[in-house]
């Protein structure tokens, strides 16, 4: 079955009998099946494990690492969305960082809305103004702080990606707005039966000149490029170490017991996405229509197939083809199923190439717009905030402006 978009209209309807969209994709790493792939890796060098069933009708669950995990597929999807602003005009608020002295040329300039870790809520957003004015005092501001799903039209306005992947409000304060809203896209990359678990990666940093490495120095730790041999005089806020802790030597970089996790060979290694229709169907643009009689089940219905359209899209564009999750996580799909979940039976899905989603896309912002949905940061410039001056502050002590 082909999708298009009076499926996901009939299928956004309050009296709705259909489930949702599983995508299902075999990956293999780029050096081939069998070949090791990094996972995420968390506090204390750890793996994210975890034991599943392959099948049911398995005897015995299997075990398996997370390579990447619910959380970072949102992030991935979102920066996918963001590299494709120009071409699908989603909507996008800039926090402009460039006006801060000396900050790093490793850091962003600039900040996205689809960047921020917790979306609408987040605290770059909060700390932010709009032409001077404290952006939460706005009545921009005011109306995205304050949105809900059943209250929906600043998100979708300005954080679609919100209503799809997820938001908590927790940045305000206890006696603040605390709004939650659950997932409806989730997505998770996992390795089965890994060949081991406590892999780790040791090493040896070479020096041509094999300098040293039990010399003293006096270096300052927050601008390397100042340093002494130590017998040859402090350096001011300085601290006394040996030359390896400025980069010379011939060192192991990782001790035994020290060593990070790495690479993992997997028996093979599988990605699962879904979309929750019933998840989506609590999202409601303006609640207080209905009391008064009013119909908007098809402006609901139209904003609902937006939000999937856009998610199916990023997930075409993110792992439709080879990606690279991180340094020895690169991949690539070698088959790849998606289903419609429906009450009436489940059915093999078609939902096309990379030019089909976005065409499904603008279709569904055109027919969005057609219904009165509201999409006033569609296919607009970005939005440029500047950062308060407590945030600023903030980000200038954090790297403050080094001298030569």
């Amino acid at each position: 079955m082909k999708l298009n978009l009076d499926m996901l209209l009939r299928a956004c309807a309050e009296d709705s009998l259909d489930d949702g969209i599983r995508i299902d994709a075999e990956l293999e790493p780029i050096s081939g099946p069998g070949g090791p792939v990094k996972p995420a890796v968390y506090e204390g060098g750890k793996y994210q494990t975890d034991r599943r069933w392959a099948s049911p009708e398995d005897d015995q669950p299997t075990d398996v690492i997370v390579i990447d995990n619910v959380p970072s597929q949102a992030n991935r999807l979102e920066e996918a969305l963001r590299q494709q602003k120009t071409a699908i005009g989603i909507p996008e608020l800039v926090l402009e960082l460039s006006g801060i002295r000396g900050l790093p040329v490793h850091l962003p300039q600039r900040l996205s809305s689809l960047q921020f870790p917790h979306r609408n809520a987040d605290a770059y957003l909060r700390d932010s103004q709009l032409e001077g004015e404290d952006f939460a005092k706005t009545d921009l501001g005011k109306a995205i702080f304050s949105a809900t799903p059943w209250n929906c039209g600043a998100l979708m306005s300005w954080f679609p990606q919100a209503l799809l992947y997820g938001f908590w409000q927790s940045h305000l304060g206890k006696k603040g707005i605390q709004t939650k809203h659950a997932r409806a896209w989730v997505s998770e990359i996992v390795g089965w039966k890994p060949a081991a678990s406590d892999t780790s990666t040791m090493g040896l940093k070479g020096d041509p000149l094999n300098l040293s490495v039990e010399d003293m120095v006096q270096f300052d730790p927050n601008n390397q490029k100042r340093w002494n041999l130590a017998k040859d005089g402090k350096i001011p806020g300085g601290t006394k170490k040996k030359l390896s802790e400025i980069g010379h030597g011939q060192v192991p970089f990782m001790k035994q017991g020290d060593a990070s996790a790495s690479s993992v060979s997997f028996a093979r290694i599988s990605q699962r996405a879904t979309v929750s229709f019933a998840q989506l169907r609590r999202v409601s643009l303006a609640p207080g229509k209905e009391s008064r009689g009013e119909d908007i089940a098809s402006q609901n219905a139209a904003a609902r197939a937006l939000l999937i359209a856009l998610g199916l899209f990023a997930h075409v564009i993110a792992f439709g083809k080879g990606f690279a999750l991180r340094s020895g996580a690169e991949m690539r799909p070698s088959k790849t199923e998606a289903m419609w979940l429906s009450s009436s039976g489940d059915v093999a899905l078609e939902i096309g190439s990379e030019a089909e989603s976005r065409q499904l896309l603008l279709l569904a912002q055109d027919k969005a717009a057609s219904e009165g949905v509201p999409l006033d940061g569609w296919r607009d410039s970005s939005l440029i905030l500047s950062p308060k001056q407590n945030l600023a502050n903030a980000i200038q002590k954090t790297w403050p402006e080094l001298s030569d």
